[in-house]
């Protein structure tokens, strides 16, 4: 289906009446490994996804399925603790709709985490990626289907959906923190199974570092929106026919929990610094 603009402002216009005065300023996908953030935002206000008209369930493993609304590091945040996929059952517009709404609470900019896996072979499993371009060549696009003009324009340009302003603040950040940050491009495939040794390969060719199932859709929207993007790779894991051993859902869970210190430290670095 394609949603109007009346939907979108009604979404809006429920989450307005929760949050009185409230307006965040950053919204905030966090993905494996890093839900944990919602629960530390000071004032909290938790709307679950299911009571918000139009907005789909996350049934992905630890992903909360609700919005928070607060404070993180002297920021107003929208925290979405889970994502929608595609591999769910969802349109890639079902996908992106709570960006489009949060658009229309007054965010400005959109961080989004992933956990992937490594493609480049000189990088390792826990690294911290920053992205900086994305590709994205399966199926339709989110704004398939008639242009909601309340957004933006029927062709958006996509030369800088990752606001390069807000990378050399991330690096800045990772700097100060003595953290290692890896600089790279992310590929999307829709899974839910993990990619083939062939499919790594030819994404490695294609000038790929991590390949993974979320983030562009979102992006792709947020562009459109005219949103700054600051989005992150957790590397879980070396992606298919790079070690001899099957992928795992338990091993990207389990990297992602032994790296949310260093991961966590890192937003909240880039928060200060907005």
């Amino acid at each position: 289906m394609n949603y109007t603009f009346a939907q979108y402002q009604e979404s809006a216009d429920y989450l307005k009446e929760k949050l009185g005065s409230f307006r965040p300023k950053v919204a905030m996908v966090l993905g494996s490994g890093l839900g944990f953030m919602g629960d530390e935002v000071a004032n909290a206000i938790k709307v679950p996804y299911g009571e918000i008209p139009y907005f789909k369930a996350s049934t992905a493993p630890g992903h909360k399925g609700q919005l928070v609304f607060g404070q993180l590091e002297g920021q107003d945040v929208a925290v979405m603790q889970g994502r929608m996929h595609h591999y769910e059952g969802y349109s890639y517009e079902e996908v992106a709709y709570a960006v489009r709404v949060l658009r229309l609470l007054g965010a400005e900019t959109l961080i989004v985490t992933n956990a992937a896996g490594c493609v480049n072979k000189d990088w390792k499993a826990g690294d911290l990626m920053l992205i900086t371009d994305h590709m994205k060549f399966f199926l339709e696009s989110p704004l398939r289907g008639e242009n909601l003009p309340e957004f933006g324009p029927r062709f958006p340009d996509a030369s800088h959906l990752y606001t390069p302003a807000l990378q050399e603040l991330a690096v800045s950040a990772a700097e100060e923190l003595g953290i290692s940050l890896r600089k790279g491009v992310y590929m999307y495939f829709p899974g839910p199974q993990y990619e083939t040794p062939a499919e790594v390969r030819a994404a490695r060719i294609l000038g790929a570092d991590a390949v993974g199932m979320s983030t562009a859709p979102e992006v792709i929207v947020a562009g459109h929106c005219g949103m700054e993007v600051l989005g992150f790779t957790l590397l879980t894991n070396m992606a298919a026919g790079i070690l001899n051993q099957p992928l795992s859902e338990q091993e990207v869970l389990e990297a992602a929990a032994a790296c949310k210190d260093k991961f966590s430290g890192l937003l909240r670095g880039c928060l200060k610094k907005l």
